[in-house]
């Protein structure tokens, strides 16, 4: 196995996973720190990725916690595994934050389906709710929504990649210049 090509397959995997709800890579875990500097992990969807610039996009609530930790620390990890390909990818680099009213939120709200954007448009994350019938809420606006909509942009400054095998495990360890190009590549124990 050649190392370019596993790291390009890798990354049109990813960039695969971004279209394909069926994607094993699709649902992605971000791992970052909060501001008592305790690890946090959480799935998120893999919304697009750029190969050529090693950039994945998420979307999230400002309101979160999450967005809290990521603009204190913008260093971060992406944790996927694919059962069917027995594949994990890590990658490790740093965010940045588009808010509200930026052109990449509002470029990636207009993208979202009308059913994607009802979930901004609800209450803050982490707030208690009641799930009973008789007591509906009213329905929230759309327009709510977009002012609570944040994009994360994550660049990878390395990716850990590790196959699991019937026998013989692979890992390799690939690195990133800050224009997105490959810039070292080695086989490792796994």
């Amino acid at each position: 196995m050649d190392l370019t090509d596993i790291d390009a397959s890798a990354w049109a995997e990813l960039e695969t996973a971004a279209a394909n709800p069926q994607s094993g890579f699709r649902y992605l875990n971000l791992c970052s720190v909060d501001i008592e500097t305790r690890p946090q992990a959480r799935m998120v969807v893999l919304r697009a990725a750029d190969r050529s610039a090693r950039r994945l996009e998420f979307h999230t609530d400002t309101r979160s916690s999450k967005w809290l930790e990521l603009s204190a620390n913008p260093r971060v990890t992406v944790l996927g595994f694919s059962a069917d390909s027995r594949l994990q990818l890590r990658l490790q680099g740093e965010v940045e934050l588009h808010g509200p009213g930026s052109g990449g939120a509002d470029a990636a709200w207009d993208r979202l389906p009308a059913r994607t954007r009802m979930t901004y448009a609800g209450g803050p994350p982490g707030d208690e709710r009641a799930f009973e019938t008789t007591d509906m809420p009213e329905p929230a606006d759309e327009a709510e929504g977009k002012t609570r909509f944040g994009v994360v942009i994550f660049r990878a400054w390395t990716l850990d990649w590790f196959q699991l095998r019937q026998q013989d495990n692979r890992r390799a360890l690939f690195g990133y210049d800050e224009a997105g190009a490959l810039s070292s590549c080695r086989w490792v124990n796994p």
